[in-house]
């Protein structure tokens, strides 16, 4: 089990916070729709500032743990890219204007790394306790993947709506938006304005996302220190990468494919550690399996990178993504015609 110094480990997350809060600052204080500039300058700031963090953990912990970092910062990114498709269906179900969409990223990232730091320190005092847990994440992890792979996503849009109209015959509610404020006053009485809901349904898709990714990332490693900077470096930025990508998010059709085929493969590799490790008393008679091969990290690392570069470039050279190019830049040039913006 790795052992990092306490400082390092404080220091670490002093950092980072005082990184985050600043970033809420300016959100706060200046909502708006960043231009692709901004946007590329703050996600290539913190995929550096995760690069970095990368490197120093190569130099204080060696290549082993080093290497499970990125390993698990690669994968959980990966997931987060994913999540972002979820995001901007919830952004265009609920109409929520482009200048307080910043504001609404930020909140779900902040319950994002809430729930995570929950299920994390469930997890870590599972493993470290029961060994046979690994079991149950890896076909856990089998079950998402199989699930994933065969999600068309064409269910979602009922969902959503039966979300609506369960919420509103609850809350009293209004039918527009007053800025980014939760609640406001219509006719002298205060109600809450779809803001909420949108809050709700970001927590809850979040929730989801949390159940997914934490049994990947511990996978890859048993340290939660690792299982949270990996997390907390994939979310960061987040919100800037959904106005960077843009239309290029739904000219990824493969992606889900690839996120099926990494979350099947550490569900393996869970599993098969499981046996290596193995203790209960039914399986082998409760002696480990020395048969079953332990996954190297940089072979978990080769694999993950190669599949998500084959899925990318597959997805944006394929006729599904080219198509769904074409119709993103439709959608795109409807949208400026209807707000009175300049043609594509």
């Amino acid at each position: 089990m790795l052992e990092l110094p306490l400082a390092f480990q404080i220091g670490t997350f002093v950092v980072l916070g005082l990184v985050l809060l600043f970033d809420l600052l300016l959100v706060v204080k200046r909502p708006h729709e960043p231009s692709m500039k901004e946007a590329g300058l703050w996600v290539s700031f913190y995929v550096g500032l995760a690069l970095v963090f990368a490197a120093i953990m190569f130099a204080v912990t060696g290549p082993e743990f080093g290497g499970q970092f990125v390993a698990g910062w690669v994968t959980e990114y990966s997931l987060s890219i994913d999540n972002l498709f979820v995001f901007i269906i919830i952004m265009a179900r609920f109409s929520v204007p482009r200048k307080y969409q910043q504001e609404v990223l930020m909140v779900g990232i902040i319950i994002a790394l809430i729930l995570r730091g929950i299920f994390i320190l469930l997890g870590a005092a599972l493993i470290s306790n029961f060994s046979w847990i690994f079991y149950i994440f890896g076909a856990f992890l089998l079950w998402t993947a199989y699930h994933q792979a065969k999600d068309s996503g064409e269910e979602e849009e009922d969902k959503e709506n039966k979300l609506i109209t369960k919420l509103r015959g609850v809350l009293p509610m209004s039918e527009h938006y007053d800025g980014n404020k939760i609640r406001t006053v219509v006719n002298g009485k205060k109600v809450f304005t779809p803001m909420l809901i949108v809050f709700i349904t970001i927590g809850l898709t979040d929730l989801l996302f949390a159940v997914d990714s934490i049994p990947a990332i511990f996978g890859l490693t048993e340290s939660a220190f690792i299982v949270f900077t990996a997390n907390l470096f994939a979310l960061m930025g987040l919100r800037q990468l959904y106005f960077l990508l843009g239309g290029l998010m739904t000219r990824l059709v493969f992606l889900k494919h690839a996120l099926s085929i990494i979350l099947a493969f550490i569900g393996v590799k869970l599993i098969l550690h499981a046996m290596h490790e193995n203790e209960l008393p039914f399986i082998n008679g409760g002696q480990h399996i020395e048969w079953a091969p332990v996954i190297p990290t940089f072979a978990s690392l080769g694999f993950i990178v190669a599949t998500i570069v084959v899925a990318v470039i597959a997805s944006l050279l394929s006729p599904a993504g080219k198509r769904a190019k074409l119709d993103a830049e439709l959608a795109a040039d409807a949208e400026r015609a209807r707000t009175g913006g300049p043609e594509h």
